[in-house]
């Protein structure tokens, strides 16, 4: 957790603050500005609303804790979209990764606009979404999960050669001439224990057979 701003921190301590909680989600092309209650709220120079033209309203968050553990942290975003275009957009495969920031701040009872920039509680990206059908409703659930979930993903298939090498950057050849990355044995043969054989694949060339004694 980071620490809050000076001038949030006062307005907190205050006999009757107004709190308010955000999400902001970036969406291909467009910046989904979402209140936890109706009306709208400026917040520096952009404006968050109850009510997105576009896409709809914020309808719950759910599992913002503290927590350690050997998972990443991950949140429970509840939309109600506008209407079939809207919920068409949010579960399109391009939406998963967009960015979410989900924070909680205090109004200024003067002004009408937030005190300060509101202190961050949660900042991930979108992951899986559910949608919920009931009798006269219809709700998107989406899972948004931390950028620290990227560091359980397994590379099984990665492999110190250079066909894999150029299978992620095409035309890199920072590996075409490297030396004893792959030995290679001879099956069911005896082994000459008294040199090394090594394969190099070169691009254009093929495969050279280098012994060293």
């Amino acid at each position: 957790m980071g620490q809050l701003n000076p001038l949030l921190a006062s307005a907190l301590r205050g006999e009757r603050p107004l709190l308010f909680g955000s999400v902001e989600i970036n969406l291909p092309g467009y910046d989904l500005l979402l209140l936890d209650g109706a009306g709208e709220l400026m917040v520096g120079d952009r404006k968050f609303v109850g009510l997105d033209p576009v896409y709809g309203a914020l309808d719950s968050i759910k599992g913002l804790t503290d927590s350690i553990g050997d998972s990443a942290p991950s949140v429970s975003l509840g939309l109600i979209p506008s209407g079939e275009v809207a919920l068409a957009k949010l579960i399109d495969p391009l939406v998963q990764g967009s960015s979410v920031t989900i924070a909680i701040g205090c109004i200024d009872m003067m002004t009408g606009a937030a005190v300060s920039a509101p202190y961050v509680l949660f900042t991930g990206e979108l992951d899986v979404p559910t949608i919920k059908w009931g009798a006269r409703d219809r709700r998107l659930e989406y899972r948004a999960v931390s950028a620290a979930e990227r560091l359980f993903q397994v590379e099984e298939a990665n492999r110190m050669t250079d066909a894999h090498h150029q299978s992620i950057w095409p035309g890199e050849l920072g590996m075409s001439l490297v030396s004893y990355v792959e030995d290679y044995v001879p099956w069911g043969q005896k082994l000459d224990l008294t040199a090394i054989e090594t394969r190099t694949n070169v691009p254009g060339v093929g495969s050279i057979t280098t012994k060293r004694t």
